[in-house]
């Protein structure tokens, strides 16, 4: 039975996708039209979702789901791009900016992520409890999370944290204790700078995080390529 619901909803999912205007499946609305979305930004300019390397240049990227070296192991977006609305991008400018100063940066792994991709994610991924339920959408598809670390400016490398990203394991949990000193250090700073700029991470993910006014967002269905 669960089967079949599950294969129920994946079908209405894609219909949802489909079509060129929002639409609610379950009470869940997502906008695929790119029209609809130009009108969105008129009603409201924070709507928009902006490129963010372009906003902030000196921003580094990893887009792991352009690669294969992801936990789906193979190539989920087309481009290697990241965007977020308008004030998350806000928000992340103010936080390279401070952390410029301290000799450190952000690298970006992934920003919004159009809602057919989440539905792929939760077919495949072994561990639901580090995917979005499609039922209920993923902050990513609001163009309201990102997932980033920190790095050296001048080497450019990683500080450490206590995972690799995107780790399904235990330690990746923004409180795990058991972890060294150093990488606990570096995972509370980047918890605490992200936090003063309104943007919260996930309990079980230290790599994600989420801006704190994400429900005045739609879930978004517009490829990476429309944008």
């Amino acid at each position: 039975m669960k089967i079949k619901l599950f294969t129920l909803f994946l079908f209405l999912s894609v219909s949802v996708c489909a079509q060129n205007k929002p639409s609610t499946t379950n009470k869940l609305v997502v906008v695929s039209s790119y029209n609809q979305y130009l009108a969105s930004i008129k009603t409201d300019p924070n709507n928009e979702l902006v490129e963010i390397n372009k906003a902030i240049p000196n921003i580094k990227l990893d887009i792991r789901y352009a690669t294969k070296n992801n936990f789906m192991r193979q190539i989920m977006y087309k481009q290697a791009r990241a965007f977020a609305r308008k004030p998350v991008v806000e928000s992340l400018k103010k936080i390279q900016r401070e952390l410029n100063k301290n000799g450190y940066g952000l690298k970006i792994f992934d920003g919004y992520r159009p809602y057919a991709i989440t539905v792929e994610f939760y077919k495949k991924a072994s561990d639901k409890n580090f995917v979005a339920n499609p039922a209920k959408g993923s902050k990513h598809n609001r163009g309201c999370a990102v997932d980033l670390t920190l790095i050296n400016l001048k080497t450019g490398k990683e500080l450490p944290m206590p995972t690799p990203y995107d780790s399904f394991s235990a330690a990746a949990a923004a409180k795990y204790e058991n972890v060294t000193p150093e990488a606990k250090k570096n995972r509370d700073f980047l918890i605490a700078i992200m936090a003063k700029y309104r943007m919260n991470v996930l309990e079980n993910e230290w790599w994600h995080y989420d801006f704190s006014e994400w429900r005045n967002y739609d879930l978004m269905d517009i490829p990476f390529g429309k944008l």
